[in-house]
């Protein structure tokens, strides 16, 4: 029976998963490198307690693989209630690290209960989602999968791990992908930008921007063409109480850590003294991230030569900033090595996720795409400074426990799923 399982397997995603579990591994050890510490397999070092959860997570993958197929399906609510009691429990049983209470303390290690509520998610989402029952044009279905995203990221927040809770509303492409109207989707990206443009221009430029695009509109339609007067001024006063509401939320609400990287990455503050301030303090870690990136230029420094990594000037340099690492000793050859893994390893589960004959496979799939991705371009664009310092881990790379074991756990139980692919059902 396994070595069926190993037969069907997709070894061109294990092979990545390898490859880059240990550049992430070798990078951890450079960057925590000290002339005391020099083993690599010495358990007392950061790089030595990667190695042991990269152990725990290779024999997971042994456990996931011989586990009957139909198990996850079967447990997915389960699975869902667990992890949401869990993340319950970090109210009263939480540690807190780096300000925010979100993890469990185990005494050998900290368990991140966010990440086992993941991959919960996923299968749950996907559990739902292949339901006979459930038909995505109803509005009650597509509420109750709405919901089945939004619970744990509720629990997040509070904790405050926001960036935790950010990676939850990618299983919404999950819902689109299986018949979810696509106006939802107008509607949110209409949001975002209504959001980034009230911060950039204000209500005023707003107001003058949407009165010249109805009168185009007008100027340039059709005649046969009837415009639903009612709805479109509904609409437009329903823009302009956002745009209003968005300036409320930024001074009122947001703190002012949140307004200085919003004032950082949409470069809202005018004064270039003030903004260099901003981003040396607010901006440390991006702005020291993007300096050590750009030293190493084309071919890197090379294997712990990194000079900005042994001085301590990014922060976090070993979990969250990793990537620099990567740009500073291995350079351009070394990042777009793993910007070309992690590419091969997306279009590799599309295609794996598109050939499944059973829906809960594919949807599951596209849950495992989704969390890996939005991780991947939030973390790098976090590092080279495109998006504001979020805080959420690169993954099979950026050192911790709990991340490695579940990135590994979310992967290859769709791996596991995808070796039954020839058969019609569970």
């Amino acid at each position: 029976m396994f070595g069926k399982v190993l037969r069907r397997i997709d070894w061109l995603s294990i092979l990545i998963y390898l490859a880059l579990v240990f550049i992430g591994w070798i990078n951890i050890y450079s960057s925590t490198f000290t002339e005391e510490q020099t083993s690599l397999l010495d358990f007392g070092t950061r790089s030595g307690k990667q190695l042991f959860f990269i152990i725990v997570s290779f024999v997971t993958i042994i456990i996931i693989l011989a586990l009957e197929v139909n198990f996850y399906e079967r447990f997915a609510s389960l699975f869902y209630l667990i992890s949401m009691i869990s993340l319950l429990g970090l109210f009263i049983f939480g540690k807190t690290i780096a300000g925010a209470t979100s993890w469990y303390d185990l005494g050998f290690f900290n368990l991140q209960p966010s990440e086992l509520a993941k991959v919960a998610t996923a299968l749950a989402l996907a559990k739902y989602l292949s339901d006979i029952q459930t038909d995505l044009r109803r509005r009650k279905d597509q509420l109750y999968a709405l919901l089945i995203i939004l619970i744990p990221a509720i629990l997040i927040v509070p904790q405050p791990d926001p960036g935790s809770a950010l990676v939850f509303f990618a299983l919404v492409f999950v819902i689109f992908r299986e018949g979810l109207p696509l106006y939802y989707l107008g509607i949110g990206l209409t949001l975002i930008l209504i959001f980034i443009t009230t911060l950039m221009f204000g209500t005023i430029w707003l107001v003058i921007g949407l009165v010249l695009f109805i009168i185009l509109f007008f100027l340039l339609k059709r005649k046969s063409f009837r415009v639903p007067i009612i709805p479109l001024v509904i609409g437009s006063i329903a823009i302009v109480l956002f745009s209003l509401s968005v300036n409320f939320v930024f001074n009122n609400v947001f703190e002012q850590r949140h307004r200085d990287r919003f004032s950082l990455w949409l470069r809202l503050e005018k004064d270039p003294a003030k903004l260099e301030q901003i981003r040396k303090t607010i901006g440390y870690n991006s702005y020291q991230s993007e300096k050590a990136i750009e030293s190493g230029g084309f071919f890197g420094k090379g294997f712990l030569e990194g000079t900005r990594t042994k001085g301590d000037f990014v922060p976090e340099q070993d979990t969250d900033y990793i990537f620099t690492t990567i740009g500073e000793e291995w350079g351009f050859i070394g990042t777009a090595t793993v910007i070309v893994l992690f590419s091969i390893l997306f279009l590799r589960l599309i295609f794996l996720a598109e050939r499944q004959k059973n829906d809960f496979a594919r949807m599951y799939g596209y849950g495992v795409i989704s969390i890996l991705l939005i991780h991947y371009f939030i973390n790098i664009g976090m590092v080279i400074g495109i998006l504001p310092t979020i805080g959420i881990p690169l993954p099979f790379f950026s050192y911790g426990g709990s991340g490695l074991l579940f990135f590994t756990i979310l992967l290859f139980v769709f791996l596991k799923l995808d070796t039954n692919r020839l058969k019609e059902s569970f």
